[in-house]
């Protein structure tokens, strides 16, 4: 298979960063799972739909459209990470769900069959591609004419904390790795709603749609417990990472972490603000 994205597909398939993902899966979905009822309720799945979606990752957001498009339908999960389809697999089988199939994709190159999709949905899986352009119109080519792409990518920094603290506390502690295109493939590369837009627009789609959207994520467990997710991956993990931090730095930076997210903590929960960019845009009749 052709691989147009190696760097993307070396970290999350082989990386250790990446395999932190399938260590944190659990307390990982549970946070993100607004998201993914955001992506759900805005896609309007219903029984008997083909569905493809994109960076499908361990399996949370294929599962779920699996269940709402019931036994007639169908969803292939793609994914550049063949570790995470493996437990995507596994999943499904223990939810008895037999209407997935798990494709090893680079959604950028892949030849997913023509117009066989009614829709395509991705929790946080497009803000990667070296060629965001390229890979819109080959998602295209999978859906029928008329069929819907809803996906959900980061907003700003700003009005992220749970990527803007972390990030504050660990360059306060180790400094600041070399500057990057805030528009280069990564978590914030779709923090710009026009610019996403417009490249929607070059690939050829249509009724294209995008709302910043402000939900809550929810961390069941203690501060530190929150602030310790944060240092294993996200921003801080990425920095501590660059500059080979020490224990003595990751468990000073998990407290400031934790301290930073105090106005934010309940009793038994830390329920952290997020701005989440909607976008939903429709293959060409």
């Amino acid at each position: 298979m052709q691989i147009a994205n190696e760097e993307q597909a070396e970290y999350w398939g082989k990386s250790a960063s990446g395999a932190k993902w399938l260590t944190y899966e659990d307390q990982l979905d549970q946070l993100m799972s607004p998201v993914l009822e955001l992506v759900l309720d805005r896609a309007g799945l219903q029984p008997g739909m083909r569905v493809l979606d994109v960076g499908s990752g361990t399996g949370a957001s294929s599962i779920a459209a699996a269940q709402a498009v019931g036994k007639e339908g169908h969803v292939l999960a793609a994914d550049v990470s063949q570790p995470f389809l493996d437990r995507a697999s596994d999943r499904a089988s223990e939810a008895g769900l037999q209407n997935i199939a798990f494709q090893f994709a680079d959604a950028q190159s892949h030849p997913f069959n023509e117009g066989d999709r009614d829709a395509m949905i991705s929790r946080f899986g497009v803000m990667f591609f070296e060629d965001t352009v390229a890979a819109f119109a080959n998602m295209a080519r999978a859906l029928k004419p008329g069929g819907q792409m809803t996906f959900a990518a980061w907003g700003p920094l700003r009005p992220n904390p749970w990527f803007k603290l972390p990030h504050v506390a660990a360059t306060e502690r180790l400094g600041n790795p070399p500057n990057v295109d805030r528009n280069a493939p990564g978590p914030l590369a779709f923090h710009d709603r026009d610019r996403v837009t417009g490249l929607l627009e070059q690939a050829g789609f249509q009724d294209i749609r995008a709302e910043a959207v402000a939900l809550t994520l929810h961390f069941k467990g203690s501060l530190l417990d929150c602030a310790g997710l944060c240092t294993r991956v996200g921003p801080a993990a990425r920095v501590i990472n660059h500059f080979d931090g020490t224990p003595e730095d990751v468990t000073a930076i998990q407290h400031k972490v934790a301290e930073a997210f105090r106005p934010f903590a309940t009793e038994d929960a830390v329920h952290i603000p997020a701005e989440i960019n909607l976008f939903q845009a429709r293959r060409a009749e």
